[in-house]
């Protein structure tokens, strides 16, 4: 069963919010309306961080779904509040894009390669808290704007090097600019980094009847254990959480879940790391049980430390 009506599908104005809101509407077998809507985060040159809230980006297009004034708005899920929002759900999570993290540095150089006091940029408070507990003495540099000008910055010189999510790159066809694709088991990528959470107004049958054909469930349970986690251990999309859960056959054939967690202070020092199994149907629950052994091995110190930072 389709909606018969053309749905309009709400987007930020950046190319990669708009590449990936194309790659929804080709999707769906229906009629649509791309409708372009600015978020107070696109408004903004501060750091994410310093913005003051989560869901800087996001905010804008609920209104303005709960408004009537499009029916379907189409996240990156990682900026997303851990909080539900009342009147809106996620009535498909795609599947997921490789969540991994991307270097793009200065002649073709890896992260091993850099020199020490390179100037490496970023503006996730993960990534540089991460990129510190390396200790290869790199120099990290608080970074905004779109992918052209992050990279700008690397092809102009004023930056060694820049780390950027691996699945954005993908989505804008720029995969030959990355130097190195960067293993989890050195930097561990954001809780749902990666994957799309495509909304609409909870109410709106029709419409979650559309977007349900889009439902991967791999991608849906992964997504759910780390922001369980996300949620448990009370931090927003900026925190120097990491998490990445992976679904795969166990031994009798039978689907299981397994994620792991970091939390890294700001300043690199410290760091507790983790992980957890269980059943994909049992997402949530494996998050939480992580998220409460990462806080009885100190994570919420950790935490503090960047909030006092």
């Amino acid at each position: 069963m389709t909606t018969t009506r053309t749905l309009r599908i709400g987007t930020r104005a950046s190319a990669l919010a708009r590449t990936q809101t194309a790659l929804v509407a080709d999707a769906l077998a229906t009629p649509v309306e791309i409708v372009p809507i600015v978020t107070e985060g696109d408004r903004s040159a501060a750091a994410v961080a310093q913005l003051g809230s989560t869901g800087v980006f996001v905010s804008a297009l609920r209104e303005a779904l709960l408004a009537e004034r499009i029916d379907v708005a189409v996240h990156s899920y990682k900026d997303l509040p851990t909080a539900p929002a009342h009147g809106v759900t996620i009535a498909a999570v795609p599947e997921r894009e490789d969540p991994r993290d991307a270097l793009v540095a200065r002649d073709g150089l890896t992260l091993g390669e850099l020199p020490p006091g390179a100037r490496v940029g970023t503006g996730s408070p993960r990534r540089a808290a991460q990129l510190r507990a390396l200790g290869l003495g790199l120099d990290i540099v608080a970074l905004r704007g779109n992918v052209d000008t992050r990279l700008g910055k690397v092809s102009s010189g004023e930056l060694d090097a820049v780390v950027l999510a691996y699945a954005g790159l993908r989505r804008l066809g720029r995969t030959d600019e990355v130097t190195e694709v960067l293993d989890p088991l050195q930097v561990l990528p954001a809780p749902a980094q990666g994957a799309l959470a495509i909304e609409c107004r909870a109410s709106d049958d029709p419409v979650r009847t559309a977007l349900a054909a889009l439902e991967h469930d791999d991608s849906r349970a992964a997504v759910t254990a780390e922001r369980a986690l996300l949620a448990a251990l009370e931090a927003g999309c900026t925190a120097p959480v990491g998490a990445l859960a992976v679904v795969a056959e166990d031994d009798d054939g039978a689907l299981e879940l397994f994620l792991r967690a970091s939390v890294t202070a700001v300043d690199g020092s410290a760091a507790v790391r983790l992980s957890a199994t269980g059943a994909t149907h049992d997402a949530e629950a494996v998050g939480r049980r992580l998220a409460a052994d990462l806080l009885a091995e100190g994570a919420d110190q950790m935490m503090d430390m960047e909030s006092s930072s």
